[in-house]
């Protein structure tokens, strides 16, 4: 394992004939409305990022009843819905087909974010990295589904990034049989590398000195303060982390290839994303004299700045 805290690659500049339909469309599948709760906030923070990230489209597919409600969070989305029975739960097979369309119009998919659970969820994540066509950001309740998944491994087709913390990293690496501590600082890039080698992934293992490996390089990073532990943070990574890959990685290289020209790798566009939300998180405790009371839409407000001083001059 190489493990790397250099310097990263510069972030692409944006063509100045550009258009909102050439800076990538993101589609954030998330939301949930079973069982008496309700996880709105969710993928509308992770619409927000992508959107504040550079993406020049962002659709929000949550379960039909709070579709309303989230495109009042994120106004600049637009929205499908999801269809759900009577108590709320997704029908797996019309989800399905809003997800068919969403590989044919979206540049990235980011799944997971307020998700819940149940057999409907585990239908959704599994088709999204059953399919080849266009990158996934698999988050949060995505990530628990895929952990149900008996050999899981079979089923990965898809460009897909990984973004755990270590609690949903260690369900995955129980239904793998991984071993390694995705907690302790020294461990930590050998937990990431051994699920990215195993799946064929880029894995964000979440946390202090978040890790980034696509299985050959490992890199971590430096930056961040604890007002990030606060809720809605890894929603706005996640949609982040979306909005790169739809602008800069949804082309993929040849195999063995580096990104060309104004592309970036998978691994890169994570690494970025985490870098940026990081200083992000560091501008707002200086700003704002405090090392805590961060809300997760003040984060992601102050990513185009930090986005930019990652750019080519």
């Amino acid at each position: 394992m190489t493990t790397r805290t250099d310097a990263l690659p510069l972030l692409p500049r944006r063509a100045a004939t550009g258009h909102k339909g050439t800076f990538g469309t993101v589609a954030i599948v998330g939301g949930c409305c079973a069982g008496g709760s309700r996880m709105i906030g969710a993928p509308a923070l992770a619409a927000l990022a992508a959107l504040r990230a550079g993406a020049g489209l962002a659709k929000l597919a949550v379960p039909a009843p709070i579709l309303e409600a989230a495109i009042l969070l994120t106004p600049s989305a637009t929205g499908l819905d999801l269809p759900v029975d009577a108590a709320g739960h997704l029908i797996a097979h019309e989800a399905a087909a809003v997800l068919d369309l969403l590989f044919e119009s979206a540049n990235c998919i980011v799944i997971g974010p307020g998700m819940g659970n149940g057999e409907g969820v585990q239908g959704a994540a599994l088709r999204c990295i059953q399919q080849e066509s266009v990158p996934v950001v698999v988050d949060a309740d995505a990530l628990n589904a895929l952990a149900q998944t008996p050999e899981l491994g079979r089923d990965f087709r898809a460009r897909t990034i990984l973004t755990p913390h270590p609690g949903e990293f260690q369900r995955l690496a129980t239904s793998l049989k991984i071993s390694h501590d995705p907690v302790t600082p020294a461990t930590r890039p050998f937990a990431a590398e051994a699920l990215a080698q195993r799946l064929g992934c880029v894995v964000v293992l979440k946390g202090a000195g978040t890790v980034v490996s696509d299985g050959i390089t490992t890199w971590v990073c430096t930056r961040g303060h604890p007002c990030l532990g606060t809720a809605g943070t890894g929603d706005v990574l996640a949609g982040l982390i979306g909005g790169l890959v739809a602008q800069f990685a949804r082309n993929p290289p040849r195999p063995g290839a580096a990104a060309g020209p104004g592309q970036l790798t998978l691994l890169d566009a994570a690494r970025l994303a985490v870098q940026a939300h990081a200083v992000a998180g560091e501008g707002w405790a200086k700003s704002r004299h405090a090392g805590a009371g961060m809300l997760a839409s003040e984060l992601a407000d102050l990513l185009p700045a930090v986005l930019e001083e990652l750019r080519e001059k």
